[in-house]
């Protein structure tokens, strides 16, 4: 049975964020809201709670799940070969709705899905979900709905289309945006923009002027 809290309510806030955190901490799922739209995330080092992620949408493991962090000192300790370009992405968008694809440290253990030595990871500008990330560390989060169905502005949206498979829903009202993170691939020399979202072409370009358009 899914809990439901209103995180508009201090206390009901406070009750939801302790127990979301217990649930990740026990390999369950939770609906987290973040500044873009809904997310369904897991703990980031648990195989299994990844596996039943990606179950839960619907998603094979050709389609691995991003990584969310609470703060950018994160990055130290997940990525390795990061840019000085990949780093003035983070300082002019972070928190915020830009998604960086980077090569992460080979000596973590996780299993995020087929990453081929990569991980998206972001840092949401949403107070509820760097709460729950400040006390989780980082989670495997993607959109909370199921593969080929809409991206959920709402709480009411993604408990629609996931259900009891979730443990704890964090409504956090309407999603301000409710458009997907852009995503750039800092992997290479060159950053590279693989979605346009939330942050525009023009406006990365103001930061990495030579950032190419992905095929």
């Amino acid at each position: 049975m899914s809990r439901r809290y209103d995180c508009a309510d201090p206390s009901d806030r406070a009750t939801g964020l302790r127990e979301a955190a217990s649930a990740v901490r026990r390999g369950e799922l939770v609906v987290l809201p973040t500044d873009t739209v809904y997310g369904l995330g897991a703990d980031a080092f648990s195989p299994d709670a990844v596996r039943d992620l990606l179950a839960a949408k619907g998603r094979g493991r050709a389609m691995p799940s991003p990584v969310l962090v609470g703060s950018p000192t994160t990055l130290h300790g997940l990525v390795t070969d990061f840019s000085e370009s990949a780093w003035e992405l983070v300082d002019a968008f972070w928190p915020g709705g830009l998604t960086l694809v980077a090569r992460h440290q080979p000596s973590l253990r996780w299993d995020l899905g087929d990453t081929r030595g990569t991980v998206a990871v972001r840092m949401p500008l949403h107070p509820v979900a760097i709460e729950l990330l400040n006390t989780t560390g980082p989670m495997a989060v993607s959109s909370a709905n199921l593969t080929g169905g809409p991206s959920p502005a709402t709480c009411d949206e993604a408990e629609g289309q996931l259900g009891d498979s979730v443990s704890v829903y964090l409504d956090g009202g309407r999603a301000e945006h409710a458009v997907p993170s852009s995503i750039v691939d800092v992997t290479g020399k060159v950053p590279v923009l693989l979605r346009a979202g939330a942050v525009s072409e023009a406006q990365l370009r103001e930061v990495v002027p030579d950032l190419e358009a992905g095929s």
